[in-house]
């Protein structure tokens, strides 16, 4: 059976646990794409590397060429993942009305027996800079490790390490999945992030849905990691000046 692009309906949650505890959460949608089924078959109702008031363009991704598929493929390579040949499913936002930021997307590269092979997490800050953490040998539902090496927020510093873990099930016709992410510095838990949803096909009617329900949603995106940024330092909490970023675009 050919897989479908799909999008999810959920929610997005971050909590920060010290010097000063900061949560949020709020309502979200994401894309779920089928990238090799789509190099086939298509993207049915989703613009794809084509304008839309909601549409997904390859070129948002990795280096920037117009075939992200070809860029994964060849980053697996260079990391040693052969077997990486079977489905490639990406978890990301879209593009709406021409504009994205794409905090942190999900490439989950899978065998040809279509068991998990590895996740590709391909992070973005606010500066324009990029870098990729490669889990190799992942399950879902196990936790998964990363020291951190790239600046995301002026609230952190680049101590510690991340902890991973990906759910995606299926009951009576419904399928959901959740990413994880918490952060620990070297005196232990610092934050709590996550993002879940249920997916459905991608048809227009489930576009009008998320275009109805969320009009702004992508700078929704932008505007609530400033907002978070004052609120942070308005309760004091240090700031640190952005370093370097990494020589080495891929952590493993």
């Amino acid at each position: 059976m050919t897989a479908v692009p799909l999008i999810g309906f959920g929610q997005v949650r971050h909590t920060r646990l010290k010097p000063a505890r900061n949560a949020f959460a709020y309502p979200t949608y994401f894309l779920m794409l089928p990238m090799r089924a789509m190099q086939q078959h298509g993207s049915g109702a989703l613009a794809h590397n084509r304008r839309g008031m909601l549409s997904f363009f390859d070129r948002d991704h990795g280096d920037g060429r117009d075939n992200a598929i070809d860029w994964l493929d060849e980053l697996l390579l260079r990391e040693g993942v052969e077997d990486a040949t079977g489905e490639i499913w990406l978890h990301t936002y879209p593009r709406v009305l021409g504009y994205t930021f794409k905090p942190v997307s999900f490439w989950y590269c899978h065998a040809a027996d279509n068991s998990l092979r590895a996740v590709v997490v391909e992070v973005n800050n606010t500066f324009g800079e990029r870098h990729c953490y490669l889990l190799d040998q992942p399950r879902y539902g196990q936790e998964l490790r990363a020291d951190k090496v790239f600046h995301v927020s002026p609230f952190c510093t680049l101590e510690g390490s991340y902890r991973f873990r990906f759910m995606r099930t299926g009951h009576g016709g419904i399928e959901k999945t959740v990413a994880r992410i918490d952060y620990d510095d070297d005196a232990g838990p610092l934050l709590e992030t996550s993002v879940s949803g249920t997916l459905e096909p991608i048809t227009r009617a489930s576009l009008h849905t998320a275009l109805w329900r969320y009009p702004a949603m992508t700078f929704g995106v932008v505007a609530r990691i400033h907002w978070q940024a004052f609120k942070l330092w308005r309760k004091r909490v240090p700031f640190f000046s952005k370093p370097r970023p990494p020589e080495i675009f891929v952590t493993r």
